[in-house]
């Protein structure tokens, strides 16, 4: 897995260190990734040494530690605690993931904490956003049908159909996959990304869905999906185990086979 732990900020000096309780056995030192605007300062890795003794397997478990104990400053996102919401997306030691689901015992050394790679940073380890967000929306991530629903029930599918949409569905919307792509990274502003292209084929994929021809209109475009170029990192990050990667593929295999 390539390194992907420094944000597209200034540079990163030495913080504060923040020392163990005496009579821990078990230390684990936390480099975390602080930055706050209202500081005006350069951000920096501040220090926290955990008696793991007294905290719970998780990364996650850490960090609400720190925030209870030790330092109330400290700024991160966090609400399911199992791997269901997405919010505590953030890069451990290099690689983009969930801090409920990655456990302290893998990291063998320090543990190094940013925010996800490459996003505008709102405060220590909350990204913004806003802009992945708005990518999403300009996919339009519902059903859309001109034909009317049966009066008596559901649009209904066929296991066979709903099997097509396994592997797609399970997105939480963690951005782990995009912000680990170089090609998102670099255009960003006009290249949906991973997440936002798993999305749209899982619309695409569905059998109740009456607007397959819009949709691949929608994402024929030089950079919306065309930036994509196979680096699979998406796939590689992904905490839920998906693929994007392969769902980009099958849009661009349809694409061309409309084309044919």
């Amino acid at each position: 897995m390539a390194n992907f732990s420094l944000p597209a900020n200034s540079r990163v000096t030495a913080g504060r260190k923040h020392k163990a309780p005496a009579g821990a056995k078990r230390v684990m030192p936390f480099h975390i990734y602080r930055w706050s605007p209202d500081e005006g300062q350069n951000p920096r890795y501040d220090t926290y040494e955990i008696d793991l003794d007294t905290c719970g397997p998780m990364v996650l478990d850490a960090l609400i530690k720190i925030k209870n104990e030790i330092d109330s400053t400290l700024t991160f996102r966090r609400s399911c605690r199992e791997g269901i919401c997405g919010s505590c997306a953030m890069n451990i030691d290099g690689t983009n993931t969930l801090a409920c689901l990655k456990p302290i015992a893998e990291v063998k050394e320090a543990v190094r904490i940013t925010p996800l790679p490459h996003l505008p940073v709102v405060k220590d380890l909350v990204p913004s956003l806003e802009q992945v967000y708005a990518q999403y929306r300009s996919i339009e991530p519902w059903l859309k049908a001109e034909s009317p629903a049966p009066p008596d029930g559901e649009r209904l599918q066929s296991k066979e159909e709903r099997a097509k949409l396994d592997g797609m569905w399970e997105c939480i919307l963690c951005f782990c996959c995009s912000t680990a792509c170089p090609s998102y990274w670099w255009n960003g502003d006009r290249y949906l990304g991973p997440a936002v292209l798993l999305a749209s084929y899982r619309w695409i994929a569905d059998s109740r869905d009456e607007a397959t021809g819009e949709r691949l209109d929608a994402l024929e475009d030089p950079f919306r999906l065309y930036r994509c170029h196979t680096i699979m990192n998406c796939t590689e990050t992904c905490p839920k185990g998906l693929n994007p990667a392969r769902a980009i593929g099958r849009i661009k295999q349809m694409i061309a086979e409309r084309k044919a």
